[in-house]
């Protein structure tokens, strides 16, 4: 059966930047397993085989397989978690047009949402979901991602008047929370919702709500957010995003 899509290429191959030192042949591991996770061989979510395995199907020691691991878990490609083994978080990427039995897919039309939503629809819909998106992150979230996240609120927290850029930087943070549960459905949920206000009708109200005064109060609870996220405080994470998304709402009350 032939393969109807090109393998991706590893990401270290254009992304130097978490690049960590390994020897070739930690490499040449790590590329043979991102190639089985991109032909499919293992999927999203899958447990793959334990060190000891690994290390006797490549034939090499059990101490390069988990560098092999470690540097694949830098990339996200793998999530390892303590006495449970190691599971696949890396996504094969499609057409933009290819569902996921490879038909076209046209039931989704963000556009057309942006324009029918409701500012109540729109707080209906992510107070469902950030709660239980930012509860699943706080337990779930690596070391990498709340590094990410962390990288993401000190460039929030140096905004004073823009809304635009603060805008945008405010999306991204909540869309790293969302990428950190590791769940594949509830981040493309998430990222629905954020595609929806970077609509320029959503976007432009979203700005005009921005006031230096509010500008500083969101950075405020992002850092609050952050470092609930950070100590694993999943209650206090949970009520603090519940209390940014009733804030939120009444903005767009306030402007709409």
């Amino acid at each position: 059966m032939s393969e109807s899509h090109e393998l991706e290429a590893p990401p270290w191959i254009d992304d130097l930047t978490r690049h960590p030192l390994v020897t070739p042949r930690v490499k040449e591991i790590a590329t043979s397993l991102f190639a089985r996770f991109a032909s499919g061989e293992y999927q999203f979510g899958t447990r793959i085989p334990a060190e000891r395995d690994l290390a006797d199907a490549f034939g090499d020691s059990r101490a390069t397989i988990r560098q092999a691991l470690e540097f694949l878990a830098t990339y996200g490609i793998v999530a390892r978690r303590p006495g449970s083994g190691t599971f696949v978080s890396y996504q094969r990427k499609r057409s933009p047009h290819e569902g996921s039995n490879g038909r076209t897919s046209s039931f989704l039309d963000v556009d057309q949402l942006a324009e029918t939503a409701s500012p109540f629809a729109m707080n209906i819909a992510s107070s469902i979901l950030a709660p239980e998106m930012t509860r699943l992150a706080t337990i779930y979230m690596s070391s990498r991602d709340i590094a990410d996240l962390q990288s993401q609120l000190i460039r929030l927290e140096a905004i004073v008047t823009e809304a635009g850029t603060f805008a945008v930087y405010e999306q991204e943070f909540m869309m790293t929370i969302a990428r950190g549960t590791h769940n594949s459905l509830i981040t493309t949920m998430y990222s629905i919702l954020h595609e929806v206000r970077r609509n320029p009708q959503w976007a432009a109200a979203r700005q005009q709500a921005l006031t230096p005064a509010k500008i500083k109060s969101i950075q405020l609870m992002f850092r609050s957010l952050y470092d609930a996220i950070e100590r694993r405080n999943v209650e206090t994470a949970v009520e603090i995003i519940k209390i940014y998304v009733a804030n939120a709402h009444e903005d767009m009350i306030y402007e709409s």
